[in-house]
């Protein structure tokens, strides 16, 4: 069931737009009210979309070649100065090749630099396990002070990236290669630090972030012509993650399952199971990658094969409900 407040924010238009194009888009629109705002990458700007921001503001975009290490060493320079620079790159470059800088340079100093990485999970597709990204919100997670966010569709991607420019500190935000239904209108406010409840109803409790939130969504609305309601939770902000509102919602529900494009140790499920074992001892099941390199195929044909499409959903849930 969907809340009666929450379908005045959803979304009519049947479209999709990938994160990525949204955040190049609100970038660059950025960059017009804000010209403290820079733009770093390293020669994907096609590709992450700050190429936007780029034909807009040359003087203003930095390109490093393939040296994600000294991008963000850069980063961390500019932000020193005053300026809020954004970086771009795929999420498992900005992830583990320039980890120690990220860790060293900008999240220890504590430093407003935004780290905007695309292509994350293994739904980026056919490039198979070397550039999907399945770890790096663990990685980030773990780093002391760092905002972790992952939008589920357009329009949350604009209203985060809003609000980071705002926002004095690090943070990491996880964007998607693919196109996804718009979930949300230009309604929606988000605020780091609060999930979603986008669905209501008392068998079970389905936590998602970012890519997973709108096959989550299908997973739900089949379970409901079932006659089985649920809590359907967009855990947009992983870091800080909203405790209350997983706690709530566990309680009266008795059983939490988690999706995520991402191994299910350490991102999204890893953080809601922290949250329960210390406040609200609850069963979760984590659906996601299990422990697992990427592969190549299809999104779809990944999303299926690693278990968290929307059958494989459906199925935990009736699995799992009393």
């Amino acid at each position: 069931m969907i809340p009666e407040n929450i379908k005045k924010i959803l979304s009519n238009e049947d479209k999709k737009v990938a994160t990525r194009k949204a955040y190049g888009e609100r970038l660059a629109e950025l960059g017009e009210k804000n010209k403290n705002i820079v733009a770093l990458d390293c020669d994907l700007s096609k590709s992450t979309m700050t190429a936007l921001f780029a034909r807009k503001f040359p003087d203003r975009f930095f390109n490093f070649g393939i040296a994600e290490s000294n991008m963000i060493s850069a980063a961390a320079g500019l932000s020193t100065m005053g300026k809020i620079p954004f970086a771009s790159t795929f999420a498992v470059f900005a992830s583990k090749r320039a980890c120690d800088q990220v860790s060293i340079s900008v999240a220890y100093p504590h430093l407003n630099v935004k780290i905007c990485a695309t292509h994350s999970g293994v739904s980026i597709g056919e490039d198979g396990a070397t550039h999907q990204a399945i770890i790096d919100a663990a990685i980030m997670r773990a780093m002391p002070g760092m905002v972790v966010l992952s939008p589920c569709d357009g329009t949350e991607t604009k209203k985060v990236i809003d609000r980071i420019a705002e926002y004095k500190g690090p943070c990491y935000v996880r964007l998607c290669r693919v196109a996804s239904p718009v979930i949300f209108n230009e309604s929606y406010n988000f605020e780091i630090g609060k999930g979603i409840k986008i669905m209501e109803g008392g068998s079970a409790t389905i936590i998602s972030a970012g890519f997973t939130t709108h096959i989550a969504m299908q997973a739900a609305r089949k379970l409901e012509e079932d006659g089985i309601e649920v809590d359907l939770i967009n855990m947009v902000s992983i870091k800080p993650i909203d405790s209350k509102l997983i706690i709530e919602s566990a309680k009266k529900t008795g059983l939490v399952i988690t999706v995520e494009d991402h191994s299910v140790i350490g991102g999204l499920g890893g953080a809601v199971c922290e949250v329960l074992s210390c406040n609200m001892p609850t069963k979760v099941v984590r659906l996601g990658v299990q422990d697992k390199f990427g592969s190549s195929g299809s999104p779809s044909e990944l999303v299926s094969a690693y278990g968290f499409d929307a059958a494989s959903i459906i199925k935990t849930v009736k699995e799992n409900i009393c």
